[in-house]
């Protein structure tokens, strides 16, 4: 989603045990009929990796006739990263891309010097109303790539590397975990997975990505003697190896990797490592430079 007008959190949370560096509570916001919880950036932690924006949508649940529609809106320097729990939505983009994002599968959108899409219901998921649940993440690009060509990727559900092994089922969108190595290629060393736990299932993190967090979507988990709940993005300091239990079944997503290669700036739907290129891909935008999305003739003007 492109919009989001909540503010952030003060900080301070319950306290959490030693391997953990930051507990971030989201800001949340209603947009359209259903929350979103939005854990990074925050006014705690900007990146996580090159993880520099969490969302979490929903859960929601549509009556008939209802659905998203965000219409076409630009993003630079960044991928965005679509995942759902449930529902589904239907991705247009400005290099003719046309996808149906479902549960489990995942598109990943790279924006480079400049890209437009819009997300959906699709007319024939309204009819009956569905539900919708799921995670949209923007990823920073190297200093390298932020000017080269957009793209687009779909991998299915059956695409990703999944297992189920003592009470745990773990799906890797991105990275190599617990031995599980996904096809979707970031361009940088990059950490996602969904995790499902049954009650007192345990999750090992080892310390191999440099940094990393977890975001509790759902349940109840224990790490070194303090429970957490649901909506939070727990950071782990670097280096430790750390258990997770989980004290009532639970689904989490583990995020992070390598360091960016710098700082970078955030306006609106735009990332990049160079404040003049903010401004530019501004006036871009308003001047209509931008390459249209097919088949739409909407657009989310820029914000004044």
């Amino acid at each position: 989603m492109s919009f989001f007008p909540g503010k952030d959190p003060r900080p301070g949370d319950a306290p959490a045990c030693d391997a953990i560096e930051r507990v971030i509570v989201p800001r949340t916001s209603d947009i359209g009929g259903f929350s979103v919880r939005r854990a990074l950036p925050s006014a705690q932690r900007r990146m996580v990796g090159p993880f520099i924006f969490l969302d979490h949508m929903g859960p929601a649940e549509f009556r008939a006739g209802q659905g998203i529609d965000v219409r076409p809106h630009p993003h630079i320097g960044l991928a965005t990263v679509t995942y759902l729990f449930d529902g589904q939505i239907m991705h247009r983009d400005s290099l003719g891309s046309v996808a149906a994002i479902t549960p489990g599968a995942v598109n990943w959108m790279t924006a480079g010097r400049g890209i437009a899409h819009s997300e959906r219901t699709a007319p024939d998921h309204r009819v009956a109303g569905e539900p919708l649940h799921g995670l949209q993440c923007w990823v920073a690009l190297p200093v390298a790539q932020e000017e080269g060509a957009p793209g687009f990727a779909h991998h299915g559900a059956n695409e990703l590397p999944t297992e189920t092994h003592e009470g745990k089922t773990v799906r890797v969108v991105a990275g190599t975990f617990l031995g599980l190595t996904s096809p979707v290629d970031p361009g940088w060393d990059t950490l996602f997975a969904d995790v499902a736990l049954e009650a007192g299932a345990k999750l090992p993190l080892d310390a191999e990505a440099e940094e990393r967090a977890i975001y509790l979507v759902s349940g109840e988990v224990d790490i070194a003697g303090d429970r957490f709940e649901a909506g939070r993005l727990l950071v782990f300091k670097p280096g430790d190896r750390i258990t997770v239990t989980a004290l009532t079944p639970a689904r989490l997503v583990v995020v992070g990797g390598a360091a960016m290669d710098g700082p970078r700036h955030i306006w609106w739907n735009f990332v990049s490592s160079r404040q003049e290129r903010i401004e530019q891909a501004k006036a871009d935008w308003k001047a209509g430079r931008f390459d249209a999305v097919p088949g739409e003739s909407e657009f989310i003007p820029l914000p004044e």
